[in-house]
């Protein structure tokens, strides 16, 4: 049995938690090896001079986390980690009343808000498209879309192909695996190359369900800073060396909220970090569809390690709810099988609508029309925020807006609230705590109806930016 103490003589919230926080940073560090037996219950409470029940509560938050396994009649033992075997053991998920999620997210806003806090493709006429299809497709199929899927027409990994394929790069088909949206096939990832306990890299801002629901399933968070081109690799190193992460979520193309776009030699560098540290990436490529970039995607960098993710919620239409994932060869029927074991499997009817979309081309027509529809609207945000400080990218349907002093994020989308104008503060896109401040939020201009709704809300934010919080009253 090792002789160790913790200290807990700093840190805030309640013991147990603290006591817990002390034996994963200790872990982290190398000063808990695994197989490491730690103290029994009673005699490190009475050491450290707390109650049993306290160490009880630590020790079980350290079994949901991964990190420890508890026998009766052996002890607790630090386990193995940053291995590709998984623990015979189950470890429970992280409990839901950790990762609270926005009111905004949570409910539907109230009517008469203008939501400026969603970046889904924009109305263009799309319905009557998608109408046809499905109507095509329930003829034609009528035994498969009343019963569930047993089997994938080769056509859908095709579609796939050809809608994550950009700049020549050719993500071939016996790579693709048909999601329901980016978002599913990202959590299938996760579920099939990391276990409860590992550590998943973010950046301190980026699209954070992805985080949280890791959260949800026992993932731990790591993050790394980035700057105006993106995830910083001497950081992006440090953090693979310290807290060995088994996977990392990035965006390079049209950074989620920020609108980066990560230059050439620098995904480079990032995939040589990450084939050194053995970290698996997910290139989450959904507003890259969008964009005319012709920077090298990161799969082109590293294909061995590189999962490609996209879908058509930002450019076609969010309700169909269609995605699709390029995986390293290898991990090709895993992650098909974890995307089954997470959603429940795959719709013939959303999938079928999907791959007709893209080849027959009328994907690529309605995006056309998104962009420019896109573009309009930030010609708008161009002129009614003119003097402001914001980040804008070419056909993304965002903006990531800098507040002026005495501002900040919580506050301004307080107030935009109650002047009917739903926008996300930058706590919205925080991947965990984080020390970094930002004092902007983003602001979604696709989801408004109306160009007209896109000025009079703007209009509205351009008012609170001029006025300064001497014109919000709270009397929360």
């Amino acid at each position: 049995m090792t002789i160790w103490l913790p200290d807990l003589s700093s840190g805030a919230g309640p013991l147990y938690l603290r006591l817990a926080e002390r034996i994963e940073s200790d872990i982290d560090s190398g000063v808990l090896a695994s197989g490491t037996k730690l103290p029994p219950q009673r005699n490190l409470a009475y050491d450290i001079g707390v109650t049993i029940g306290t160490v009880g509560r630590a020790y079980a938050l350290l079994r949901e986390r991964g990190l420890v396994s508890g026998e009766v009649g052996r002890g607790t033992y630090i386990l193995a980690r940053h291995t590709l075997a998984r623990h015979t053991e189950q470890v429970a998920p992280s409990p839901v009343t950790a990762l609270p999620f926005e009111g905004s997210r949570a409910v539907e806003a109230p009517p008469g808000k203008l939501h400026f806090d969603s970046t889904a493709a924009p109305n263009v006429g799309q319905a009557k498209t998608i109408e046809t299809i499905l109507a095509v497709i329930s003829r034609d199929n009528p035994d498969d879309v009343t019963s569930y899927t047993r089997t994938f027409p080769e056509h859908w990994f095709e579609a796939g192909s050809v809608w994550l394929s950009r700049n020549g790069f050719r993500l071939a088909p016996d790579t693709i695996v048909p999601t329901l949206g980016a978002h599913a096939a990202v959590m299938a990832i996760i579920a099939a190359v990391t276990q409860p306990g590992d550590h998943i890299l973010f950046e301190h801002v980026t699209y954070t369900q992805i985080a949280r629901s890791a959260g949800l399933i026992g993932r731990r968070m790591a993050l790394v800073n980035s700057d105006e081109h993106g995830v910083d690799p001497d950081d992006f190193e440090a953090v693979c060396a310290q807290k060995h992460p088994k996977l990392a979520f990035l965006m390079p193309t049209a950074q989620n909220p920020t609108g980066v776009i990560m230059p050439g030699e620098r995904r480079a560098a990032i995939a040589a970090i990450a084939r050194k540290y053995n970290v698996l990436l997910v290139e989450d490529d959904i507003y890259g569809a969008l964009t005319d970039d012709r920077t090298p995607q990161l799969a082109e960098f590293a294909p061995e390690r590189v999962f490609v993710v996209g879908g058509l919620s930002k450019s076609v239409a969010a309700g169909v709810r269609g995605g699709w994932v390029s995986c390293p060869t290898h991990f090709r029927h895993s992650i098909r099988v974890a995307h089954k074991m997470v959603t429940g499997g795959m719709p013939f009817l959303l999938a079928e609508l999907c791959a007709q979309l893209v080849l027959s081309g009328e994907a690529t027509a309605i995006r056309a029309r998104s962009i420019a529809e896109i573009n309009a609207r930030l010609d708008i945000v161009r002129t009614a925020l003119g003097g402001y400080d914001f980040n804008i990218t070419p056909n993304i349907p965002f903006v990531w807006l800098a507040l002026p002093e005495p501002w900040n994020s919580g506050t301004f989308k307080n107030a935009a609230y109650g002047q009917g104008v739903l926008v996300d503060d930058e706590d919205e896109f925080k991947a965990g705590r984080s020390d970094q401040v930002f004092h902007r939020v983003r602001i979604g201009i696709s989801a408004p109806r109306t160009r007209g709704d896109v000025e009079r809300g703007l209009a509205t934010v351009r008012r609170l930016l001029d006025e300064g919080d001497a014109g919000y009253d709270s009397f929360g």
